[in-house]
C-alpha cells in the first residue's frame, strides 16, 4: 500500500503518486531490496490493516534492516525508510515480470479498442 498508486494518501500510500507502482507485490519489493544488498525477510501471511481486499495478491510484509547495531545505515545510500521507498518504487517496473506483463497488456488492450470502435459504428 506504500507503492501503490492506486491507493490515497487516507488509503496508506506514503509516496507522491507519480512515483507510485501500480499494485506492486511484496515479493517484487523484496527482490528490489534484496538484488541491493539489504538483508530483508518476507513475511507472506501478514497484512497492511487498512487493506480491504484479503486476497493473497495483497498479502505480505517486507521487513529490511536498515541500521545497523550501532545506528549507522546498512546502506550508506538509503538513510531512510523513505529513500528506500522511492528506490523500490522506481526500480520495480523495470523486472523482467513486469515488463513481459507489459507486453503482453498492450496487445489486448488493442485489441479491446478494436472492438469497441466496430460497436460504435455499427449503433450510428
Amino acid at each position: 500500500a506504500y507503492l501503490n498508486n492506486k491507493k490515497t494518501i487516507a488509503e496508506g500510500r506514503r509516496i507522491p503518486i507519480d512515483k507510485a507502482v501500480e499494485n506492486p507485490t511484496s515479493t517484487e519489493i523484496q527482490d528490489v531490496c534484496a538484488a541491493v544488498g539489504f538483508n530483508v525477510l518476507l513475511e507472506k501471511n501478514k497484512m497492511y490493516p487498512r487493506e480491504w481486499n484479503r486476497d493473497m495478491q495483497y498479502r505480505g510484509r517486507v521487513r529490511i534492516q536498515l541500521k545497523q547495531d550501532d545506528g549507522n545505515p546498512c546502506l550508506p545510500q538509503f538513510p531512510t525508510r523513505k529513500s528506500v521507498m522511492l528506490y523500490a518504487a522506481e526500480t520495480i517496473p523495470k523486472l523482467k515480470t513486469r515488463t513481459q506483463k507489459m507486453g503482453g497488456s498492450d496487445q489486448s488492450l488493442q485489441q479491446g479498442e478494436g472492438g469497441k470502435k466496430g460497436k460504435g459504428k455499427k449503433k450510428k
